[in-house]
């Protein structure tokens, strides 16, 4: 028994000599102490937590090489491999882990509807409900800061830029035509039905180096991954009508929408009065399809969408005694195809191919006019997320443009034009999350034009700084290239691309439903496309000469929370801008902008009559136009635009819905501008004539009827 007791203390004596103690303090990177962190050996239970001042400590009977682990909530989790014998009076320090919820994000330029995105200040059923817009997201988003108002156009002009400097992309890829061929002064819409799209991306300015060949914008829709359930959706319309449905088998799933269009009934009975006269009312028949095959660690997805659409009008021209009669034919088909695998280590890789093909037929007094563009997009991007503090992005791109046109006189005399580039581009891009307050994206796109012979890099780079709990700033600047357009570059290829330099500064402010936003911009253009021609035309003289700028100031409040069953919005842009292109005599403000843009934007639920209301209201200052009995150029303005909507959206029963809407509801008479006549009369002066819209107003009546399992879905998300 003796024996037995001596070994025992023995043994015990032995483990207390072989015991270790660890030991330390646990701090933030502001040294301030953090306790209630947990500190241990990585695969033993040895082991504490800090105290009130950060400090622990504990005993272990572990030898050799040990991983020391310090996790706590908040903070990224630390590890330190060593000797145990190091692990004594340490100085740990823990940094703030990022929380992609509550952190820094960066807006500067960029406005986003979906119903997943943290910045949004636009869902998609606010894109479509919007009073005046008829359903066209374009429509919605002019009631957005940083857009202009141009009435007979009905393209997106952004802070200072053409329409022609805004592009589209479907899922990451090109559309080429994203708008309807229509004649001049007659108004566009975009070819895509917003009942397809998740959500939508509009930046103003400062966009990623993922996208290129935009000098002021780009507009990003996203097609729905997977749909909910199965339906069929139906439309009766004063103008048309439509049939959409969507099937879904396991993991595949399609949804098609289709629709026809003739205003032949409505200008029979609400004729157009503005100097316009149809011989053959616009028409059009269009179709969409996107199908979706989703595995367990990819997603494929097929779009396409084609459009048939013909017009015969007469315009009065003051050049001609009688009306310039303008016909068009135009075929458009459109094919996407992306896919996305996820691979471990936070790899992914996406890529796609898109291809659209686009043909006009166009008779303009006796002359006739065929155009065909043949294009297509290649593209591959890789996504590495490094930690939540790095995340990277390169990829690959390649863009073919075929170009053709046939200019046919009345005589018989042809003449063709066109041109074939081949444009590749490489872009990376990285997102660092310094912490929860501070962030940035760095990147930089390199393009190469095989039909200019002319190379460009184009850096890019954001900051933003969360400098309250609701409240953000953000910074960012860029260079963007462009080619010219087909218009310039069938005539002359030996130009060179044209170039932006974008100047964010940022402010945004989300809380409950409240959404304030101010942003500061500035724009530097430089190698704008110069002719010596009222038009582009095979004599011109082209040349890169031209230049401007544009700055200004865009602000927007959202809220749908201080009044009950009410949402509404208000934008406010300032716009100076001035630039030397085309066949400018000298640097002055385009026609197409204006200074001063102000939408309102309501939406009202009224539940006793099961009805949401909605009224739009949009304010444009004079823009410039140039009288050439002055010696000033474009120094004089049309009055201001005015345009007042209303729309009316009746639940005769949660699927069936009657809706109703006015567009410029008062009647304003706005002036889009004035047409002066080529040569003077007999005293000298230049007669013109007033170029306003074909209607002052139009109305429209719809019903839609949608069918699903839930028998509560409805098209309300789509008017």
């Amino acid at each position: 028994m003796r024996l037995l007791i001596l070994l025992l203390s023995l043994f015990y004596a032995a483990l207390g000599i072989a015991q270790t103690t660890v030991s330390g303090t646990v701090t933030d990177q502001k040294n301030k102490a953090v306790a209630g962190a947990n500190v241990y050996l990585e695969g033993t239970y040895d082991g504490a937590s800090t105290d009130e001042t950060g400090n622990f400590s504990f005993e272990t009977t572990e030898k050799g090489t040990q991983n020391l682990i310090v996790s706590m909530i908040s903070y990224e989790t630390y590890m330190q491999a060593g000797d145990i014998s190091y692990f004594k009076d340490i100085k740990i320090q823990l940094r703030e882990a990022i929380n992609s919820l509550t952190g820094v994000t960066l807006t500067a330029g960029t406005f986003e509807a979906g119903d997943n995105s943290k910045v949004s200040v636009l869902k998609p059923l606010d894109i479509v409900t919007t009073a005046g817009a008829a359903g066209d997201f374009v429509g919605a988003l002019q009631t957005l800061p940083g857009t202009s108002t141009v009435n007979e156009d009905g393209r997106l002009f952004v802070r200072g830029g053409a329409a022609g400097e805004t592009q589209v992309f479907i899922d990451g890829l090109r559309v080429f035509q994203p708008f309807s061929a229509t004649a001049n002064n007659i108004p566009t819409r975009g070819r895509f039905s917003p009942f397809l799209f998740k959500g939508i991306t509009f930046s103003t300015g400062g966009y990623s180096a993922e996208y290129g060949q935009a000098l002021s914008s780009v507009l990003l829709l996203n097609t729905t991954d997977v749909p909910d359930q199965e339906k069929t959706d139906i439309s009766v319309m004063s103008v048309g009508g439509g049939l959409g449905h969507t099937k879904i088998w396991g993991n595949q799933s399609l949804s098609i929408n289709t629709s026809y269009i003739n205003l032949a009934p409505y200008e029979a009975l609400i004729p157009s009065n503005q100097g316009v006269k149809w011989n053959s009312p616009f028409e059009s028949i269009s179709g969409e399809a996107v199908f979706r095959s989703k595995s367990e660690q990819g997603l494929f997805k097929l779009y396409t969408g084609f459009s048939h659409s013909n017009l015969d009008i007469d315009q009065e021209d003051i050049n001609f005694e009688d009306p310039v009669r303008f016909g068009l034919k135009n075929n458009n088909l459109y094919f996407n195809t992306t896919y996305r695998h996820f691979f471990g280590d936070g790899w992914s890789v996406a890529g796609g191919a898109s291809i659209s093909f686009d043909g006009n037929d166009i008779n303009v007094l006796t002359d006739r006019i065929d155009a065909e563009e043949t294009a297509s997009h290649l593209k591959i991007k890789l996504h590495k997320n490094f930690s939540n503090r790095f995340k990277l992005n390169f990829g690959a791109e390649h863009f073919v443009t075929d170009y053709d046109e046939t200019f046919t006189a009345a005589d018989g005399f042809t003449a063709q034009y066109g041109f074939t580039d081949h444009l590749t581009a490489g872009y990376t891009e990285a997102d660092i999350f310094f912490s929860n307050k501070f962030a940035m994206k760095l990147g930089a796109r390199a393009e190469y034009s095989k039909v200019l012979e002319d190379f460009n890099l184009a850096p890019r780079i954001s900051l933003a700084y969360k400098s309250s709990e609701k409240g953000q700033f953000s910074l960012a600047y860029g260079d963007f290239y462009q080619n010219p357009l087909n218009e310039n570059l069938k005539f002359d290829q030996s130009l060179g691309t044209e170039k932006t330099s974008h100047y964010i500064l940022n402010y945004q402010y989300n809380n409950n439903g409240r959404t304030f936003r101010a942003e500061a911009f500035y724009k530097d253009y430089d190698g704008l496309i110069k002719f010596n021609t009222r038009l582009p035309q095979f004599d011109s003289n082209f040349s890169n000469l031209g230049s401007g700028y544009a700055a200004g100031l865009d602000i927007f409040w959202r809220d749908n929370k201080n009044i009950k069953n009410l949402d509404y919005w208000v934008s406010y842009s300032l716009l100076d801008t001035e630039r030397d292109y085309r066949d400018f005599t000298e640097r002055a403000t385009p026609n197409f902008a204006a200074t001063h843009n102000f939408s309102v934007v309501t939406k009202y639920w009224v539940d006793k009559l099961r009805s949401q209301v909605g009224l739009s209201y949009n304010y444009s200052s004079g823009r410039p136009y140039d009288n050439p009995n002055t010696n000033q150029f474009l120094a004089e303005k049309t009055k201001a635009y005015n345009n007042l909507s209303f729309n009316w959206a009746y639940l005769l029963s949660p699927q069936k819905i009657l809706y109703f809407s006015v567009n410029n509801v008062l009647g304003f008479n706005n002036i889009n501008n004035y047409q002066y006549a080529d040569t003077p009369n007999a005293n000298g002066l230049f007669p013109r004539r007033t170029v306003r819209p074909a209607a002052d107003s139009f109305f429209f009546i719809g019903f839609f009827w949608t069918i699903s399992a839930d028998k509560k879905s409805n098209q309300l998300d789509n008017l």
